[in-house]
């Protein structure tokens, strides 16, 4: 199964926020908001991907690819603070790639991926989420923003309302 997971990091990710911006940064075009700041938020990306991929194989029992999903919900690690880190990964890793190559191709090619995951989540993903997952998917995805932060670690044993819990309230 490990292999299958580095086949699937490799065809994916790596096609989708390596190659394709490598090669789009070579169409000759003027310079936009180039910065060498452009490798912080690409070394997140980078780490948020790796760890999210690891979630998956590790507890999920599966991959990112959809050919292969993880067979049990993934709702530790970074999901439990948000239900698309990967997807979020990708883009930080996307947004690096055009402040370092300062190619406004770049960034209209982050933006029309950022658009995608969006249309591709809502409309595909979560719909299989439900059916694969049901209450389980209903209660995490009630609980955990699709492309925000939650502030409090998500726990699937949680009670539904978050003020219930001691300390969870600001006496002031």
């Amino acid at each position: 199964m490990l292999l299958r997971s580095i086949i699937s990091f490799l065809a994916l990710p790596c096609l989708v926020a390596g190659v394709i911006p490598l090669v789009i940064s070579w169409i000759n075009s003027p310079y936009l908001l180039r910065s060498n700041f452009g490798f912080l938020p690409m070394g997140i990306g980078f780490g948020i991907l790796v760890v999210s991929v690891i979630s998956f194989h590790r507890r999920g029992r599966g991959t990112l690819a959809p050919w292969d999903p993880p067979r049990h919900l993934v709702v530790q690690d970074l999901y439990c603070l948000t239900r698309n880190p990967m997807y979020l990964g990708v883009l930080l890793l996307l947004i690096g790639w055009a402040l370092i190559t300062g190619n406004p191709w770049n960034y209209g090619y982050t933006i029309l991926l950022a658009i995608i995951f969006h249309l591709r989540v809502v409309h595909y993903e979560e719909h299989q989420m439900k059916r694969r997952f049901g209450e389980e998917w209903e209660n995490y995805r009630q609980a955990v923003p699709r492309w925000g932060l939650r502030l409090r670690p998500y726990s699937p044993t949680e009670p539904e309302d978050d003020a219930r819990l001691e300390g969870d309230t600001w006496k002031g």
